[in-house]
């Protein structure tokens, strides 16, 4: 079993920056594929950035590339997003996620953290 919880979500103009962190509890965070997803109104949960389980691999969403940056401390338990050169189209409820195999679809995620909401302003 895994908790995460999210933190590091708030209101930020166009071309600021946010970072969110995602505290996890529980077994063997050094064993899990952290991902990062978001979800905004009206909208299908989507995949945002994920991290392997030492760090030495990471991925992004075309939309991200370049602008965000995930990262990760197992000493700590935790998992960052680093979000800079933010756009009213990030404004979303994002949200991290713990997984045994690499993945970028939600449905194969098995925990999940409660999010955090993101809101950019133009």
């Amino acid at each position: 079993q895994v908790q995460l919880v999210e933190s590091g979500g708030g209101l930020v103009q166009a071309v600021g920056s946010l970072r969110l962190s995602c505290a996890a509890s529980g077994r063997s965070f050094s064993d899990r594929f952290m991902g990062w997803f978001r979800q905004a109104p009206g909208k299908e949960r989507e995949f945002v950035a994920a991290i392997r389980r030492t760090g030495g691999g990471t991925y992004y969403a075309d939309s991200v590339k370049g602008r965000f940056t995930i990262s990760r401390d197992n000493a700590k338990n935790t998992v960052y997003l680093q979000m800079n050169s933010l756009k009213p189209e990030d404004t979303a409820v994002y949200y991290c996620a713990a997984a045994f195999h690499l993945a970028v679809e939600p449905g194969q995620y098995d925990y999940w953290g409660q999010g955090t909401q993101v809101t950019v302003s133009s």
